[in-house]
């Protein structure tokens, strides 16, 4: 997936279709709760071929946004068959930054958190910076410098300051060297 950029941040990614009415399935990154209120998104790239809706600079309505059985579903107004909703697999659902969902004291987003440097508690040492995300379930994985991971957990990412663009930890032993590619 692509980084959202200035001024947009990416709440799903569109997947697959799901019935004959144009609605489509997609991968959540916020919280159920945020789908509720959505009236309209932008949709950025994906797509099997180029469609009236994908890569506009314009708003998307929503007809309506829910889950079924723990898979969101979008139905967007105008796109009201199998063959409208394929144009629009591999989409990025997005909304202007302004329209983030307040976080709980100690949440981050993961966009945040690209560009931190991240460096040892202990020693002080730079180890790199945060160049990506990826969705581990649980507390997911920092990727840092695209060359290694490092859980996202409060007992190694021990400082967290997005505004300082920093992350301090503390790694366990043999970490560093553990999955480098």
């Amino acid at each position: 997936m692509s980084s959202p950029g200035a001024g947009w941040v990416t709440i799903a990614l569109l997947g697959k279709t799901r019935g004959n009415r144009g609605e489509i399935t997609a991968f959540a990154f916020s919280k159920p709760e945020r789908y509720q209120t959505l009236k309209e998104v932008w949709l950025f790239g994906g797509g099997t071929q180029a469609g009236p809706v994908t890569g506009r600079e314009m708003p998307v309505p929503l007809e309506s946004t829910w889950f079924h059985n723990g898979i969101l579903i979008f139905k967007f107004r105008g796109v009201d068959n199998i063959s409208d909703a394929e144009r629009l697999t591999g989409a990025e659902v997005r909304v202007p930054i302004e329209e983030r969902v307040p976080l709980e004291p100690d949440e981050f987003f993961a966009s945040d958190l690209t560009g931190c440097e991240v460096v040892d508690r202990r020693t002080g040492e730079p180890l790199g910076r945060v160049t990506g995300w990826q969705d581990a379930g649980g507390s997911g994985l920092l990727e840092i410098d695209g060359d290694w991971l490092i859980p996202f957990a409060r007992s190694i990412c021990v400082e967290i300051d997005p505004a300082a663009k920093r992350v301090a930890v503390e790694l366990p032993e043999g970490l560093r060297d553990l999955n480098r590619s």
